[in-house]
């Protein structure tokens, strides 16, 4: 761990987690050069919470891929701590997964590390300002997944709307995972019945399976919440 404390009034103080010395070493004279941010410390991902702890700053960055623990991990426990520094994601572009995960899980900002470094000060400040800086590329990606993700909604909810209510109410309880003998006491139907339903319903939506089905019915918003069990009462099974 390398630790530089001369901190001035007003400076931001900054945290590097990074498997990669290297990498480390070379974010910091970029930053500490900035001449309005300074960084406290920096280490590997198994150190990352006992050294924000340690050194309480106001911006972390963090990266996603490391051999002793992965970013996300540490990310939840930075989350964790009380007064909990603002963590960006600084990484080499990864699956879109990791993206969707870090902002869930309350990255402020995704930054990739062929960022420029005249760049990465002013993205830095951005996120001290209560921003959430992306990366272009990332953002790119992120609009085009909501894009697809409300172009599969749409061709579901197109392809529901030509069922019957009948047929919508058997759809959804397929996308709820119900078993036949399930879906037929909840209809008060035979199983063979609730089956011929199914093997109808698959045919006319074009469906190969009941995980398609399934997969439809939660985008069309047949499928509704799950509610947790009470305590102490079992599950439907069947």
């Amino acid at each position: 761990m390398s630790t530089t404390e001369q901190v001035g009034t007003g400076m931001l103080r900054l945290v590097i987690v990074d498997d990669e010395p290297l990498m480390r070493w070379g974010l910091e004279q970029i930053l500490n050069a900035a001449g309005d941010m300074t960084v406290v410390a920096s280490c590997g991902g198994g150190d990352a919470a006992a050294t924000a702890t340690a050194h309480r700053p106001d911006v972390v960055l963090l990266d996603i891929q490391m051999p002793d623990v992965d970013g996300l991990t540490v990310l939840r426990q930075l989350r964790a701590l009380e007064g909990p520094p603002a963590v960006v994601m600084l990484t080499a572009f990864g699956p879109d997964r990791y993206i969707h995960c870090a902002l869930r899980d309350g990255a402020a900002g995704y930054l990739l590390k062929d960022t420029a470094p005249e760049l990465l000060a002013d993205q830095v400040r951005e996120l001290a300002r209560g921003g959430r800086p992306l990366a272009p590329a990332v953002t790119a990606r992120l609009i085009d997944g909501y894009l697809a993700h409300r172009s599969d909604r749409m061709g579901a909810v197109d392809a529901v709307r030509a069922l019957t209510a009948r047929e919508r109410d058997v759809l959804s309880l397929v996308g709820q995972g119900l078993t036949n003998q399930q879906i037929a006491r909840r209809m008060f139907i035979s199983p063979y019945t609730a089956k011929d339903h199914i093997s109808a319903l698959l045919a006319k939506l074009g469906c190969t399976s009941r995980v398609q089905a399934a997969v439809l019915a939660e985008r069309a918003g047949l499928v509704p919440p799950t509610p947790a069990p009470a305590q102490g009462q079992p599950r439907d099974s069947g």
